[in-house]
């Protein structure tokens, strides 16, 4: 079957965002968070202060029986730690995004709704078990014909509705969390999320965003991209090649080298895509990446899951990097127009100086001269930026309120992420040196003409 020849799937799409499937998880999820929403609102009515603490426990209970994208929504949002009070981030940090597997009945109809009835015949074996299950879909260890080990990733049935049903009852959520706390305005954020977890759905556009990594890091023998198999794929399917390695945290009690070495991988895999290409993984979480092995030693990385995928107007690539050269020679000038590069609006003096808290703290490691860690002694992953978070979100409270870019958001929360990842190893890296040589001759314009020969060359639009 060439790559162009229609499929099942994509000659009688039934499960396109059907209104009836949409109903149906309107009414599962909007239960739940709506009743919520009364409890809260009637409260406030009668003059009832609840303790803000007790509301983000019952949120965060009434997604914990959901699965699907709104968990995945949820999650996302947590991870920013000044986007929601730090009593609304703990409890959405608990939440579980494994999503129970679809047995093989399910998975049997599901692959021939993509390849045919006669899919199986395709391949040389398929597990019957996924090897991992999440929000919007599983992966299965296949065999291909001439025994190549595959990754097949299955999407779930009717998630385009689930996902429009979800992201309408997550506004709700966000507009909850707004009336008690209104210090940072995330409406932004909420149109951004729903755009890349639309995107998500789009295995055709993920097997793009395979390619564009492979041009990317096309010099990088630290990190490993896969191979798509265009014939065993389709919207709703996506098969890539297996890359054999171990999770990155059985290694947490390797030697130092090894540490480092993998820690750089992930520098190298996370910061040389953004500051050459404008491009970002915007899900650095532990599950998306294992080390390869040479040598019986880990070398390196390998990239495993290319869902979350942002591609920037390389003029926001440059107010990162002027911000970066703003804070170290104190040029407030430069700092100012940074962050109105990346869209943040009407600012005072005072705010910017809340902003500075922030990025003194996302950009410390980098404009620290030396080796270092990427916090103090005794930080847990899960408690990184939160001491920060809470001053900033304080000073909002009586400064602001400030309206968070949508182009800040995915930036900002692989930033946090990345660092968790460097704490979990405990690397000791000079961070300075690595990214003044990810940015070493940068400038805008080469950003720009890199950025669209790479798009251009796997099908992919440009960022508006």
């Amino acid at each position: 079957m060439s790559d162009n020849e229609d499929r099942p799937a994509d000659r009688d799409d039934r499960e396109r965002n059907r209104l009836s499937a949409r109903a149906a998880r309107y009414a599962r999820v909007g239960t739940n968070v709506g009743g919520v929403a009364a409890r809260i609102a009637g409260a406030r009515l009668f003059g009832i202060t609840r303790d803000r603490g007790d509301n983000a426990l019952a949120l965060a209970a009434a997604l914990g029986n959901l699965k699907g994208p709104i968990m995945k929504a949820a999650q996302l949002v947590s991870t920013i730690p000044d986007a929601l009070s730090p009593e609304y981030a703990a409890e959405m940090m608990k939440l579980q995004s494994d999503a129970p597997p679809m047995g093989w009945a399910f998975v049997r109809r599901r692959m021939a709704a993509e390849l045919g009835l006669d899919w199986q015949t395709r391949f040389k074996s398929f597990e019957h078990q996924p090897a991992a299950a999440a929000s919007l879909g599983q992966v299965h260890r296949a065999v291909s014909l001439d025994g190549k080990p595959l990754a097949c990733k299955l999407q779930y049935p009717d998630m385009q509705s689930a996902v429009e049903a979800d992201l309408a009852q997550f506004d709700v959520m966000l507009a909850i969390h707004r009336r008690m706390d209104s210090a940072i305005d995330t409406r932004e954020v909420a149109k951004e999320i729903g755009d890349r977890i639309r995107e998500e759905l789009d295995y055709r556009r993920e097997a793009k965003h395979v390619a564009l990594y492979q041009h990317m890091l096309a010099d990088v023998p630290e990190v490993r991209v896969p191979n798509v198999w265009p014939a065993l794929s389709t919207g709703r399917l996506l098969t890539l090649d297996w890359l054999e390695g171990k999770r990155l945290l059985e290694h947490k009690g390797a030697s130092l080298e090894i540490r480092n070495r993998i820690a750089t991988a992930m520098f190298k895999a996370w910061w040389l895509p953004f500051s050459r290409f404008g491009v970002i993984h915007g899900d650095p979480h532990l599950g998306n990446y294992t080390a390869f092995e040479e040598g019986g030693e880990p070398r390196g990385i390998n990239l495993l899951d290319y869902g979350c995928i942002r591609i920037f107007p390389p003029r926001f690539v440059g107010g990162v990097v002027d911000l970066y050269r703003g804070l170290r020679e104190n040029d407030e000038a430069r700092i100012v127009h940074a962050y109105e590069v990346w869209g943040f609006r009407g600012l005072s003096r005072d705010l910017i100086e809340v902003l500075n808290i922030w990025a003194r703290f996302i950009y410390g490691p980098l404009m620290t001269e030396g080796v270092r860690r990427i916090a103090p002694e005794g930080v847990k992953p899960a408690e990184y930026g939160r001491q920060q978070a809470r001053q900033v979100h304080a000073a909002l409270r009586e400064k602001g309120p400030v309206t968070v870019p949508r182009e800040f958001f995915l930036m900002d929360r692989a930033a946090i992420g990345l660092g968790g990842v460097f704490l979990h190893l405990a690397a000791e890296l000079d961070f300075h040196r690595l990214f003044e040589d990810a940015i070493r001759e940068f400038s805008v314009e080469q950003v720009a003409e890199r950025q669209a020969r790479a798009l251009g060359a796997v099908g992919l639009a440009p960022a508006s």
